[in-house]
């Protein structure tokens, strides 16, 4: 395990402490980088209003930490499994998008994400050779859009 990892699992114990949560924040290596699995009796606040706790704590590591960890990787922080549920949401979403695009060959355009959400998406899609995403926009109103890909042949 990169220490690196061990240093954001012990500033998040730190910060659970400091304002008194009943936190535990564990790290184990992943494809991405380090995950920070958190449990304990406030998971809720970290996942009230869509995860934003979570993705803030999330930022403040990665600020903190990640530029020492090696290129491509990061931190990701996790609590009841919130990160692998709203990416099975957002998978969905991208097929829904796909069929709609297909049935109305007009594009069909996301609200504002972050771009870790913008990237599953984009993913989920990217072998669709009829579609196109793009992300749109700037800052936090950063969105996706799924078009029709033009022919080739035309």
């Amino acid at each position: 395990m990169h220490e690196t990892c061990k240093k954001a699992e012990e500033l998040a114990n730190a910060i659970f402490r400091g304002g008194h949560f009943d936190l535990q924040a564990s790290v184990a290596d992943s494809e991405q980088g380090c995950l920070l699995s958190i449990d304990g009796a406030d998971n809720g606040l970290l996942l009230n209003q869509g995860g934003e706790l979570l993705d803030a704590l999330q930022q403040i590591l990665n600020q903190a930490l990640g530029r020492d960890l090696p290129k491509g990787e990061r931190i990701v922080c996790d609590a009841d499994n919130y990160r692998a549920a709203r990416e099975g949401e957002l998978r969905a979403m991208a097929q829904h998008a796909a069929r709609q695009v297909r049935t109305t060959s007009s594009a069909f355009v996301f609200g504002p994400m972050e771009a870790n959400e913008r990237r599953v998406i984009h993913l989920a899609l990217a072998d669709e050779s009829d579609l196109h995403t793009e992300s749109i926009g700037e800052g936090n109103a950063r969105r996706l859009r799924v078009s029709p890909k033009a022919s080739a042949t035309n």
